[in-house]
Parts: structure tokens; sequence; C-alpha cells
């Protein structure tokens, strides 16, 4: 009978030096992945580099200038991992540096110009020795991930660097994994501060307005809404399945386009609706939920001149969407009942991206970190998502289920508007006839 108190063997690989890189927004555990991963190796004998500020240096590599280390990258070592696995924060940093920002679909890797700068972030790593790249980030990270592999294939590089990417993202809005690291804990935090609102509102008879991160589903805002008890959710999916008009606008080079915007009117009075539905119980406050990705639905005159990141995501700060849905709303409540009443507008989730861990994403972020050494070392694999299932049994998802293959973007997922978490948050909210 084996004793399954043994140290496991040491699998037979060639690695020397494994590089880890996180990028993309924060989130609660990323320092348990990064530290379960880094420990891996370093107990396998593999020296690990942590990469500062996810690929703002590598894509940026010039072979005049070495990478140097304590700016660019640092040694994960025993005594840099000390008691950091339940930590709050990022040890290693994080950016939203894109080098594949121009290659938008499998042409684009033939093509030297839009792929230099994820040839510099190729030749950078290799600069500095390394054998594998543990990629953590979200959709947009992941997609990041799938270039890096596919480049080195398209131009049968020498010495491939294995990639395997851990999946990041509170809003859990992930294919191939049930829950990411770090979503529970920032659906606790938000659900904590939505709880507080409310009583808040209560006492001075009104009504909070809280955006909630969230940028392509709804899964954060609905999780807050639900565990911090909001009189109501609206989230992407809701906006996607019945509130969407079309709308001509005319761009900066003087063309006119049609987009798909948000119905404001209808939008607004389905709150509004909620709002006279708690008044007729005798409730004369609440707090509304609403998922920062609305802002991509604003009619084009609140988003016109707005930038986008690498990634093409609009700015959501520069368009204040709680102030826009907040008076929006306040309008809409006056026009249906000649009265006034005060919606206060405001956002939540930057003070729960690097909140300490809770238990579960403490676990579940260190399964992911093993995961990652189990993937490469052990298993010997390349392009593949590391993801958990049932009782943080691992599970490895190859990159091209997760990403569209004519476009090189990674596939969202969405709340179904069937399924029975969309459900719950119904059943919970108050009762109002459409």
């Amino acid at each position: 009978m084996a004793n399954t108190l043994s140290p496991p063997a040491r699998p037979d690989h060639h690695f020397k030096r494994v590089a880890i890189l996180f990028a993309g927004g924060p989130a609660p555990a990323a320092n348990a992945v990064i530290s379960a991963a880094a420990a891996s190796f370093l107990r396998a004998g593999v020296e690990v580099i942590g990469i500062k500020h996810g690929y703002s240096s590598l894509a940026d590599f010039d072979s005049s200038k070495p990478l140097e280390e304590g700016k660019a990258f640092i040694k994960l070592t025993p005594e840099v991992l000390k008691r950091t696995r339940n930590e709050p924060g990022i040890i290693i940093g994080t950016a939203r540096t894109n080098p594949g920002k121009m290659i938008t679909c499998p042409a684009d890797l033939n093509d030297s110009d839009k792929t230099a700068p994820m040839k510099r972030t190729v030749e950078g790593l290799k600069s500095i020795g390394i054998d594998a790249l543990i990629s953590i980030g979200g959709d947009d990270t992941l997609k990041t991930a799938n270039k890096f592999k596919l480049f080195q294939e398209v131009n049968k590089s020498d010495n491939v660097i294995p990639v395997v990417h851990l999946p990041k993202t509170i809003d859990n809005d992930y294919h191939g994994i049930d829950f990411t690291f770090g979503f529970f804990t920032a659906v606790d935090f938000l659900a904590t501060e939505i709880r507080n609102l409310i009583y808040d509102a209560e006492a001075t008879g009104s009504y909070f307005l809280a955006e909630t991160m969230g940028r392509s589903a709804g899964w954060l805002s609905y999780g807050a809404a639900i565990a911090g008890e909001a009189s109501l959710v609206i989230s992407v999916e809701d906006v996607m399945a019945g509130y969407l008009i079309d709308e001509n606008f005319t761009t900066d080079a003087g063309e006119t386009k049609t987009r798909q915007c948000m119905d404001m009117s209808r939008v607004t009075e389905r709150i509004v609706k909620t709002m006279l539905a708690r008044e007729a119980e005798g409730k004369q406050y609440g707090v509304i939920v609403i998922a920062e990705g609305l802002a991509e639905y604003l009619p084009f005159s609140y988003v016109m001149g707005v930038k986008r990141d690498d990634h093409g995501h609009i700015n959501i700060s520069e368009v204040n969407l709680y102030r826009v849905m907040s008076k929006a709303v306040e309008e809409k409540y006056t026009e249906k009942t000649g009265s006034k009443r005060a919606v206060k507008g405001l956002q939540l989730g930057y003070e729960a991206r690097c909140a300490k861990p809770h238990a579960f994403d403490a676990m579940l972020g260190s399964q992911l970190g093993v995961g990652a050494f189990r993937a490469l070392a052990e298993q010997k694999l390349n392009g593949v998502m590391v993801s958990v299932s049932g009782q943080l049994d691992l599970r490895y998802e190859p990159f091209e289920n997760l990403v569209d293959p004519k476009t090189l973007v990674t596939v969202v997922r969405y709340i179904d508007p069937d399924s029975d978490f969309h459900r719950l948050a119904r059943f919970l909210e108050t009762h109002v006839n459409d």
C-alpha cells in the first residue's frame, strides 16, 4: 500500500527557469496563485521569475537594453514567497499592456509589423532564459496567451516557450471554469457595502444606484445584489435580452452609422416600477445595482469621444455611468409620479479587487497555481487553461475551446436568462408586473 504522506516524485522535465506573469485588473487571491505556482516549481529545482507589471517591459523589449532584475522582473525565492498565499495585492504587480493588440485574425500572424510587439515579448523572455510561461489574467490576457502560442507556431520558433493560462477575473465571465478566483471574495465585499447602503437609504428615505464591475457579463453584479439584498439588479445580459434599440450616429469623419444602444426610457422605467412597487409596500428606500458594462450600451451622445484601452474597451471611468443613470432615473420618477425622489449614484468595485481573500478563493487560487506546474512539468502541455471541477479537481482546457478561431477573441460567458442563478435574483427582488 502506497504511503499517501510521501512527497510526489519529481517529474521528468527540462525546465530550468520559468516565468510567471500577471496582467489586467487585480483580484483577491492573486498571491495565492503566484505563490503556489512558484513554490511548486521551486520544489522541483526550477528557478522562478516574476515578470513585473504584466507585458509592459516585454512588449517594448530592445536587445540593446537588457531587461533589468528588480525593474522588469524579480526572482521568486522562498524568502519572497514567505506567507504570501493569503496576502492581498499582487507581489509582481500588473498592467494592461497588450502585445497582441494588432493581431486580430490568423492572417495577421504572418504580418511582421503587426506581430512586432509579440516578437519582442518572445525575445525578451528568451533573453533572460525563460523555458515556460505561466500567464495569469482575464479573458483579454487569455487571448494574448493564445496569440503568444500561435505566433511561435506560425514562425516556427526555435526553443518554443510553452504557455499555460490561469483564469483570473472577479467578473467570473469565463468559459471552462465554474468560478474564478477572487469572485466570491469580491462578491462578499460588495454585498457588505450594499447592505450598509440599505441602512443609509432607509434612514434617509432615499435610493442608491450602485454601479459594480462587470464589463462583459453580470456575474459580479448579480452575486453582490443577491448577497447584499439589493432591490433590483440590471446587467448587460438584461439589456441585451430586451432593452436594445437601433441608433444612427455620425462619426468624426462625417459618416453615418448604425449601432445598437440601450433604450434609456425603458430601462429607467423598469427601475422606477421597482421603486413604486416598494412604495406600495411601505418602503421608501432601496438600492439598485447596475453592471458597469451598461456603459458600452449608452446612447452615442454619452460615449462620443471616450477613449478605449489596448483591448478596445471603453474607458468606463470617463463615462460616469452611475451619474448618468441616477439622473435619468430621477427624471423618469418625476415623469411618472409628478414628485421628486433622490437617487444617489456611486461606483463600487475597485476597493474589492485587492481585498484579503476568503478561504475558498485562497484554496481555489492555490489549486490553480499547482495546476500550472502539473500542466507544464507533469502533463507536458502547451496552450491550455488550468481549470477545476467538483472538489477542486484539476482540468486542462485547450485554448482552441475558449477562443474564437476567426477573431482570436475569448468567448465571453454570459448569465443564461433561463438559468436558475438568474431566476434566483429575480425571485428575491420586489415583484413587478411588466
